[in-house]
């Protein structure tokens, strides 16, 4: 039967929707507590501008998370979106800041690298047959060499918020209202991204394919389809997140420094296994993925207002990610 006319799973298993499943309402639920358990013990925690701060900590994280979720359904596994996001934004900051080309064909420069690094995670799989880990962990290696290259192993500055080209950094971080307080504008765009890739996964050929291949590639092959097109798709739409990603960044920070990024792919990851998205593939939902970074944001924002040290939080999400692993674990033996 072919898998166009027989969408891959239902109800909890599509992930359709971000309380179907269990582990998603699990992962609801724990962010609640979490929040809580912060705004009563944490210094000034409960506040707007910790709000902010938390959905500051969320931007470029849940750009990447967004993206590698389509990967990880489809059953593989993109290590190379964190170091892609810092050395796309390396391009396109040094193609206007060195080359003298106008600031909105530098953010389109980078916007077409990730999607660039993403086609060839994309090629090296699909086609070249590379296991996802291998062949996203060698464009991880090289996107580290080229941003190093094309910058000269030299920091790059973006616009500052007073600057002509200011204005990236309302768009995508966040911006001052007359009455003082802090518009978070990036959390909108996430939004409006999160939206988006939540119509392709689940209302359009490219989601319904994405599901099909997690669940039974060979399935999918024995249809006719052609497998290697459909299975290079969610890489490139990682490699555009990844884009959104470096953007994001410096727009809230500003500087990029060669080499970085390596970490960040491990916060969107485990952002995405904690929202319910099976590792095993076939099971995913985007609305999951961003309760899963809000997570980790909140832990990022809040455990300093304890007087815990950030690295804490390495801790406390990597217990977190086993469990939900381990519930994901479950879940497959029960179905």
């Amino acid at each position: 039967m072919n898998v166009l006319t027989k969408k891959p799973a239902t109800g909890e298993e599509t992930g359709k929707h971000f309380l179907t499943g269990n582990q998603r309402l699990y992962a609801l639920v724990a962010m609640i507590l979490i929040y809580a358990l912060f705004a009563i013990f944490g210094r000034n925690f409960f506040s707007f501008e910790t709000a902010v701060n938390i959905l500051d900590a969320s931007y470029y994280i849940g750009f990447l998370a967004i993206g590698v979720t389509f990967v990880i359904i489809t059953g593989g596994i993109d290590l190379s979106i964190g170091t892609v996001a810092m050395c796309s934004a390396m391009i396109g900051g040094v193609a206007w800041d060195k080359w003298g080309l106008p600031f909105t064909a530098g953010l389109v420069i980078i916007l077409v690298s990730g999607a660039l690094f993403g086609l060839l995670n994309g090629v090296l799989v699909s086609r070249l047959k590379l296991p996802p880990f291998i062949a996203t962990l060698g464009t991880m290696m090289i996107s580290l060499g080229i941003s190093s290259i094309v910058s000269k192993v030299q920091t790059v500055n973006f616009p500052s918020r007073t600057s002509e080209e200011g204005w990236f950094k309302s768009v995508f971080s966040k911006v001052q209202l007359p009455s003082g307080a802090m518009l978070p504008t990036g959390a909108i765009l996430l939004l409006a991204v999160l939206l988006i890739a939540f119509v392709v996964l689940n209302k359009t050929k490219v989601g319904r394919y994405t599901f099909a291949i997690g669940s039974n590639e060979e399935a999918v092959r024995l249809s006719g389809v052609n497998v290697v097109f459909w299975k290079t798709i969610p890489y490139i739409i990682s490699g555009l997140c990844a884009g959104m990603a470096g953007i994001a960044y410096a727009s809230t920070y500003t500087t990029v420094v060669p080499g970085a990024g390596q970490g960040f792919e491990l916060d969107a990851i485990a952002g995405v296994v904690i929202g319910g998205t099976s590792l095993s593939g076939g099971v995913g939902s985007v609305f999951g993925t961003l309760i899963g970074v809000m997570i980790m944001s909140i832990l990022r924002i809040g455990l300093p207002s304890m007087d815990l040290q950030p690295h804490y939080q390495k801790l406390f999400t990597g217990i977190v990610v086993i469990i939900a692993v381990l519930m994901d674990i479950s879940q497959q033996k029960k179905r």
